[in-house]
Parts: structure tokens; C-alpha cells; sequence
């Protein structure tokens, strides 16, 4: 029982640092694009992502080893919905990736 114990805490630790990860790639992002991408792509402000993936951030610092606490799982909802939702308009708008000229 122990061995199973001791798998089933090592999977949670990566799945917490795996999100972290996440949590701290979603943060520099909204970090990278300036505040008329935001309006461009008619997505809440930059001051509001920088605030949502900034304590998304300290959240899954904090709860690193405890990922399937609810505020672990907050955080990991806030930066996935930036990086599913947000990052993707601000990439077009900007034309990162798509081969346009157009920058910001």
C-alpha cells in the first residue's frame, strides 16, 4: 500500500508543477502582448489577464503539492482559459504565427 501511496504523490507533484508551469507561461504572456492587442481583439484589458494570471500564479505556488485543492484548481482554470481563449486573439490580432506583417 505504501508504493501505491507513494505513485499516487509523485503523479500529483507533477501534475502540480505541470500546472504551474502553465500558470507561469500564461502570466509572462499576458505579460508580452501590449494593451491595444487587448482592445484589438476585444478582450478584457491587459491590466485585468495581468491580475487574473498573476494570482493564478501565486496560487499555484502555493498549492504546488495539493493541485486538487480548489484553489489550486482555480488557478489552473484561470491560466487555462487565458491560454485557450485569450492568447490565441492576441497571436491573430497581432498576426504572431500566421505568416501577416501586421505588429503591434
Amino acid at each position: 500500500m505504501s508504493l501505491f501511496y507513494g505513485f499516487q504523490s509523485l503523479v500529483l507533484t507533477v501534475l502540480g508543477v505541470a500546472a504551474l508551469g502553465c500558470e507561469l507561461f500564461a502570466f509572462l504572456d499576458a505579460l508580452r502582448h501590449p494593451e491595444a492587442a487587448y482592445v484589438a481583439a476585444g478582450k478584457r484589458t491587459r491590466t485585468f489577464w495581468l491580475i487574473v494570471t498573476g494570482v493564478a500564479l501565486l496560487f499555484g505556488i502555493v498549492t504546488v503539492f495539493n493541485i486538487i485543492s480548489l484553489p489550486g484548481i482555480i488557478a489552473f482554470v484561470a491560466a487555462a482559459v487565458y491560454l485557450a481563449d485569450v492568447r490565441p486573439a492576441l497571436r491573430h490580432v497581432r498576426g504572431i504565427g500566421s505568416g501577416q506583417s501586421r505588429k503591434w
